[in-house]
């Protein structure tokens, strides 16, 4: 059983953070779940937040406000960290988008990387774990996340469709091959190979795969975002999907940035747009 860290009231449920010993890293990791109100006893849905590049397991919990909705509609919420802690890689706190706070959602396959930074099989541990453990519905599971988030979000939904029934991001690094941060994450945890690459970048996958989300994928992308032109490609992901035959929605904002203001700006629809696809 996790370690329970510290538990908060929150809308009628419960917000708690917890600590366990995770296999697939090595180390103990942190994460956070909202239970809502009445979920004692019951197997309801749950929904997977992937969180960017320097956040924590507490970034969204604190700061989307998501909670709310959550104790409406009857979801519980996870929120893992973004990377291990304590791994002791040198230069994992060089740069603050690469190593500690940046895991990219893969599992490494360079050294030093390869033994600690296993953040794909991580998650699919939690996933694991929280089936197990708090009594969620793995038939009703779903994933977003925001970024570095959205793109685990997106990839790892195409990677495991049977394990994910819906997916949905918030300015998403839809095409990491093709970016600054992509590049330098990919390099050094998958290797200069970009063969390699095309299994952990969404348009890769959605463009070389059959349809896995026939109901739909919902994007939101703000376009005063200082990240748009250069990191997050949602364009190459659109004309993927639109090839692929993939239904996207993919909604373009005026005005809204990268941050939290963003997020939760339009976190209801979709916590809304995951509850009517889990049922």
């Amino acid at each position: 059983m996790p370690q329970l860290l510290s538990e908060h009231a929150c809308f009628g449920g419960v917000q708690r953070f917890y600590q366990h010993d995770a296999q697939a890293i090595g180390l103990p990791m942190k994460f956070s779940v909202y239970f809502p109100p009445g979920h004692e006893g019951k197997q309801l849905p749950v929904l997977f937040y992937l969180a960017g590049l320097t956040c924590t397991e507490e970034t969204f919990m604190t700061k989307a406000g998501a909670q709310r909705v959550a104790a409406e509609l009857g979801i519980i919420l996870v929120a893992p960290d973004t990377s291990p802690r304590g791994a002791g890689v040198p230069g994992e706190t060089d740069s603050w988008d690469f190593g500690v706070g940046a895991g990219f959602y893969v599992d490494a396959t360079q050294e030093p990387w390869s033994r600690r930074y296993r953040m794909e099989s991580y998650i699919l541990e939690l996933r694991a774990l929280v089936m197990q453990e708090f009594g969620a519905d793995p038939a009703r599971c779903g994933i977003f996340g925001h970024s570095m988030g959205g793109h685990g979000a997106l990839t790892l939904a195409l990677r495991h469709p049977e394990l994910f029934r819906s997916v949905s991001a918030f300015a998403p690094i839809a095409a990491p091959s093709r970016c600054p941060w992509g590049e330098k994450a990919f390099g050094g945890y998958l290797g200069a190979d970009r063969a390699a690459w095309a299994a952990h970048d969404a348009t890769e996958l959605v463009s070389n795969g059959p349809v896995r989300f026939p109901q739909g994928i919902l994007v939101d992308q703000g376009l005063a975002d200082k990240f748009l032109p250069d990191q997050l490609n949602p364009d190459a992901f659109e004309a993927a999907c639109r090839a692929a035959g993939q239904p996207l929605e993919l909604r373009r904002h005026e005005g809204y940035d990268h941050g939290y203001y963003f997020i939760s700006s339009f976190v209801e629809d979709h916590l809304r747009f995951h509850h009517r696809q889990l049922g």
